[in-house]
């Protein structure tokens, strides 16, 4: 439910604050809408017919209102930095359309404005509150995606063309905000490439692609130049692919292909189609959304999900991308995305302690940090807040996730792939080759190993390799994983062998019951449901 004492001010009648316009109104939060153009604010009372709201022509004669808690900023991009700044200081609570500002330095005074009055600051990232869209982030989150892979987007169409701004600024930032949300970390490099057709130097169609330190690849497509229309962003992970179509009719909006890849004789991979499932979604204006969430902010002082450091992350990938243009497309580096190690301290830094050695060529997410004497070599791809903890070793080209925790004394070999979040104990043991001999060089028959997101490998335990541990598996202490482990099962023993199941939060789950082909079981700790078919435990939505 909205509080009702929220009074709004929509700055801007055009285009799409006129879309503002009918949204408070129906909110019943507007009060005053504000233009320059005589004729908009006549058309404001169109779009609201019902609504009481006064007119103004003065953004100053709004910031003095004191009956006025908040304003929505729907005006040109280029004022975006300085009115934000003026609205904020002047006490009041601002929603800003998309860009916060056109430069990063612009921006961080917005941001410092907001800190300084103590006002909440929103930017009008509307996609981010598309129902698909705050689906697939959970269907990401939760892993029924599995470990992602690549994403990309295309938004194009005929017409909306602009003359002050290019298609990269004018169309990406939603879904640069959408792949950033994905991810969960800026990219560390971005390349760009755009044309112009109709106006000098305003690129009307632009590719842009970024590398995100978890190995992630997105691109993302925009034109104002294109036959038809057509808005697709496409999440592909290991385990299902997502596709939100938003041109497509409520019930086909996001559908999900469970394609599998499969390795005959362990060498050829076949593709395997499957039909794809819509999710089901409840039909919702995600503006309308935007704005019930500003409102709920304002009223109980809580955080917004697109708040304004959220907003300078997208400008941080937009002017990378504009500085990858200008050098004809050359990759370039994400200001504040990736830190320089040593504990720089900044926001995007990371920690390296001065007896480890990190080779060049190794990639390392925000937050991470790489304690005494550890090795990571050339070609590792560290994520975001990982912990290597005392003598730890990373071999070349090993991938771990975001989150991971590898304590005291642990190879991670070649070959070895940890997902998110998975746990190895001190002094594990990960092998690389089936029948090791001193004498014999068998760095050909190196088999892989992957630990699925989520996954405890308790200490001592010694994973051979070729297996995939499954996700939220827990391996005990000293045990022997000699074949693969699935998803939830909790094995212990030399050899190991499964004992029960473990819940997601790591709280061992009572037998499912009935006992048969299907089953159920709850966790006691913190209530998720399970159910278990054919051997397989799931989580219950």
């Amino acid at each position: 439910m909205v509080e009702q004492g929220v009074r709004v001010a929509v700055v801007g009648a055009g285009g799409w604050g006129g879309n503002h316009v009918r949204a408070w109104s129906r909110l019943g939060h507007l009060r005053v809408v504000c233009d320059s153009d005589v004729a908009r604010l006549d058309g404001a009372r169109a779009l609201a017919p019902d609504a009481q709201f006064d007119v103004s022509k003065s953004f100053d004669e709004v910031l003095g209102r004191d009956d006025i808690d908040a304003v929505v900023l729907a005006t040109p991009a280029v004022t975006h930095a300085e009115m934000a700044v003026a609205a904020l200081r002047a006490g009041k609570h601002v929603l800003v359309e998309k860009p916060l500002a056109v430069r990063l330095s612009d921006a961080e005074v917005v941001l410092a404005a907001a800190e300084e009055s103590g006002r909440t600051l929103m930017v009008g990232h509307v996609l981010e509150y598309h129902p698909a869209v705050l689906k697939l982030r959970a269907l990401v989150e939760e892993g029924a995606l599995g470990r992602l892979r690549y994403i990309y987007s295309n938004r194009l169409n005929f017409g909306k063309v602009r003359t002050e701004e290019n298609s990269l600024w004018s169309f990406a930032p939603h879904d640069l905000a959408l792949c950033f949300r994905m991810v969960g970390s800026l990219p560390e490099r971005v390349s760009c490439q755009g044309s112009s057709y109709l106006s000098a130097g305003v690129a009307d169609v632009t590719l842009m692609a970024m590398v995100f330190p978890n190995g992630v690849q997105a691109h993302v497509f925009v034109s104002w130049l294109h036959p038809f229309k057509e808005q697709r962003f496409v999440v592909v992970g290991e385990r299902q692919m997502a596709v939100f179509d938003d041109t497509a009719p409520w019930p086909e909006k996001l559908v999900l292909y469970p394609h599998e890849v499969n390795w005959r004789d362990g060498r050829v991979p076949e593709a395997r189609k499957a039909e794809g499932t819509a999710v089901a979604l409840g039909p919702a204006e995600p503006l309308l959304e935007e704005c019930r969430a500003f409102a709920l902010a304002v009223a109980g002082g809580g955080p917004v999900l697109t708040d304004g450091e959220s907003a300078l992350n997208v400008l941080r990938m937009l002017d990378a991308g504009e500085r990858s243009m200008a050098a004809g497309g050359a990759p370039q580096s994400v200001v504040g995305g990736v830190g320089g190690g040593g504990g720089g301290g900044g926001a995007g830094s990371f920690f390296v302690h001065p007896s480890a050695t990190v080779d060049e060529g190794v990639v390392i997410g925000a937050g991470t940090k790489v304690w005494h004497h550890a090795h990571v070599m050339a070609g590792a791809r560290i994520g975001a807040n990982v912990s290597l903890g005392q003598n730890v070793f990373v071999g070349h080209d090993v991938r771990i996730g975001d989150g991971v925790k590898v304590q005291n004394n642990v190879s991670v070999f070649e070959g070895v792939e940890l997902e998110d979040d998975v746990f190895c104990g001190p002094s594990m043991v990960f092998t690389n080759v089936v029948n090791p001999r001193a004498a014999v060089e068998r760095k050909d028959e190196f088999r892989a190993t992957l630990v699925r997101r989520g996954a405890t490998l308790g200490a001592n335990c010694t994973v051979v390799c070729g297996v995939v541990v499954g996700q939220y598996a827990l391996v005990g202490a000293g045990a022997v994983v000699t074949h693969d482990v699935p998803d939830y099962a909790i094995v212990v023993g030399v050899p190991g062998h499964q004992q029960g199941w473990a819940c997601q939060c790591g709280v061992t789950l009572p037998p499912p019951e009935p006992a048969g082909p299907e089953a159920a079981t709850t966790c006691p700790a913190c209530g998720r449901a399970y159910a278990l078919s054919a051997g397989r435990l799931t989580p219950r939505p």
